[in-house]
């Protein structure tokens, strides 16, 4: 039996934990983990070189399970509720104990890996997994160190991923079989009876937004970015649907990345080093890069083949809709190396909004993007999820709600002060509806869309003319190269003016009944950044 010490560099923080297995495996290439996976039964390789795996039970995060230790580190400083849910140090120890012994008789997978590609915000993370193609997945997600770097690697965090081992909820103080626990203290993440690979991603993800702002004044983001020809950077932040992907894959831009960054005093830095994309309808017309990143290490979450192939069926939600695949960043052609850009220069907030109220573009004030910032709105529509009929208003603090560790003001009092250090400009971009509401009006044209924010970008509206919403008072420019000016205010796209004013309330009011639980911890500028009923 072999022994693994699972953080060398800090024992008294982890009890000089040792763990004990029948065989560890350490920083395997991806074509070892491809063999090991394949003999293990773990998946398949499909026809492009990928290989396919599907994740059982759960296909998603499982957000009402995962849990904060609460202790004297992050007893006044978490934004606790049912979002970052507490769970007693006892309980932790438990289950960590529990976790260790079921390791004893199994092989495990050892990453040391890193997150952030700023060198001077870096956390080394280790990972120890009991899936092959889990050890894969972090080798694509992560950065990875080089071979000479892993000599003397000391991990300041680990991450412990035993998806086959359930916790007994009438025993273990845990609601259900399966767990994803933090902590911040012990520097441990402990994921247990999941095998949803996203878990892992998104665990180190919550403890760089607690870290970073909290302890370097670094802003922690949960958006894409990429960089233009002469070095001027952009953000793009938006929840599932409203084109975040799409409109930051910029043939004249390269990727800086797609889901987490990290702003500092030196620019925009990506915390990944791979991409974890949504894979279900995929069409290599419409998303060239993902599907051509789709080769040999990339790995295809729960999808099937075309009847008598190995050929992926992307339009096969027989699983789940939510199929995903994870790549290397490097499998995307137009990358920036290193994943790091300088201080942006534009930021846009998308929004696909059912309602129909919002402008296609927008510029906000200072307190108008922070405001928006905590709100991170937008709606699903009919079709998107079973059971809805109408366009459901969704509110996601700092775009990226079930992450965020601290209070979400706190995130957005550390943007604004970056705003107006930078003089940066801040965009609202209304990818949904216009001319009325889902159902009575049609969708924003993604070439409209796609030209309006060329025109930010550009430099095309530094002098534009403006004029303000009435209920949002956000500034609307009157022209914008290559789009129909009617189009710019969205009451003038609508037949009937008194209705749009009522659904502009109504919206208006969402947005104050939303901001309520975050006020105590809000400054007045953030809150006079509110729309204003008429």
């Amino acid at each position: 039996m072999q022994k693994l010490e699972i953080n060398p560099e800090i024992h008294s923080e982890i009890n000089n934990r040792i763990i004990h297995a029948k065989k560890v495996i350490w920083n395997l290439d991806p074509a070892d983990l491809y063999e090991e996976a394949l003999f293990n039964r773990e998946g398949k390789i499909a026809d492009n070189g990928a290989l396919t795996v599907n994740t059982g039970k759960f296909t998603g995060r499982a957000p009402q399970d995962r849990f904060i230790v609460e202790d004297d580190i992050t007893r006044d400083s978490v934004f606790w509720g049912d979002v970052n849910m507490a769970i007693k140090p006892e309980v932790f120890q438990n289950l960590l104990n529990k976790v260790v012994e079921d390791l004893h008789n199994k092989t495990v997978y050892v990453r040391d890996a890193y997150a952030s590609a700023h060198p001077e915000h870096r956390l080394n993370v280790r990972i120890i997994n009991t899936k092959a193609w889990h050890n894969l997945f972090v080798s694509n997600m992560f950065l990875r160190p080089y071979k000479s770097e892993l000599e003397d690697f000391a991990p300041n965090f680990t991450v412990i991923c035993d998806p086959d081992f359930e916790a007994d909820p009438e025993v273990d103080g845990v609601p259900n079989k399966n767990f994803a626990i933090l902590n911040l203290t012990e520097r441990i993440i402990l994921i247990g009876g999941t095998e949803y690979s996203g878990e892992m991603k998104k665990g180190i993800f919550s403890v760089l937004n607690y870290i970073l702002p909290h302890e370097k004044e670094v802003l922690s983001m949960h958006c894409s970015a990429n960089i233009g020809r002469e070095g001027d950077t952009a953000i793009f932040f938006g929840l599932s649907g409203t084109g975040k992907t799409t409109l930051s894959t910029d043939p004249d831009r390269a990727l800086i990345g797609d889901d987490e960054h990290g702003w500092s005093d030196d620019g925009v830095f990506n915390f990944e080093g791979g991409c974890y994309a949504k894979t279900i309808n995929l069409k290599r017309e419409e998303e060239p890069d993902i599907y051509n990143a789709i080769k040999f290490g990339a790995i295809v979450e729960n999808t099937t083949f075309l009847k008598g192939t190995s050929t992926i069926d992307y339009t096969d939600s027989s699983i789940t809709q939510n199929t995903r695949v994870s790549y290397p960043i490097n499998h995307i052609e137009n990358i920036k190396v290193p994943s790091i850009g300088g201080q942006p220069t534009n930021i846009f907030y998308l929004t696909a909004d059912g309602m129909g109220v919002l402008p296609p573009i927008a510029k906000l004030s200072t307190s108008q993007a922070m405001y928006h910032f905590i709100s991170g709105y937008t709606s699903k529509v009919a079709g998107t999820e079973m059971g809805i009929t109408e366009p459901k208003l969704v509110f996601s603090a700092c775009f990226g709600e079930p992450f965020m560790p601290l209070p979400p003001p706190e995130y957005a009092k550390l943007l604004g002060e970056k705003l107006e250090k930078g003089n940066v400009n801040v965009w609202l971009i209304n990818t949904g509806w216009t001319g009325g509401p889902y159902g009575v009006g049609h969708r924003m044209k993604l070439k409209y869309t796609r030209a309006m924010i060329s025109a930010a970008m550009n430099g095309d509206l530094d002098n534009a003319e403006y004029f303000n919403h009435d209920v949002f008072g956000v500034a609307i420019p009157k022209d914008v190269p290559n789009v129909p000016s009617e189009i710019l205010n969205p009451e003038n796209t609508w037949s009937d003016k008194k209705e749009y004013k009522e659904k502009a309330n109504y919206l208006a009011n969402k947005f104050v009944e939303n901001f309520k639980k975050y006020e105590s911890h809000a400054n007045p500028k953030i809150v006079s950044g509110a729309p204003k009923k008429i």
